[in-house]
């Protein structure tokens, strides 16, 4: 048997040995176009790009997530079981705030003057 899979014991006519090489010269230019059009630099372009877009909007979708975690986590410091502000946290927490933003301004209004 031949590599081909084909039985060599009957001799094969020209007939049927050119249309085996156009066969097989059909598959090599089907083969080469395809190649071709990987290559191509649109078709490289293309393919870069989509992977940048999936890898942002990946990368993208993880910090929503990570914000969303962190925004609840601050929530359940500040607020309840049932949605009513903690007085004991928020308090504190608004004069730390105020006191932020006075030494701020203090700082500003050194430096102007």
């Amino acid at each position: 048997m031949a590599a081909s899979g084909k039985d060599t014991s009957a001799p094969r006519t020209t007939a049927q040995i050119e249309a085996d090489i156009a066969g097989t010269r059909d598959r090599l230019a089907a083969t080469l176009d395809e190649l071709a059009m990987r290559v191509h630099p649109a078709t490289v372009a293309a393919q870069t790009k989509a992977k940048v877009r999936a890898t942002v909007e990946q990368k993208a979708g993880r910090a929503y997530v990570a914000a969303s975690g962190a925004v609840e986590q601050a929530k359940a410091k500040f607020v309840d079981e049932d949605g009513r502000p903690r007085l004991d946290r928020v308090v504190p927490a608004a004069l730390v705030g105020v006191g932020v933003v006075l030494l701020i301004a203090s700082a500003r209004r050194r430096r102007k003057g």
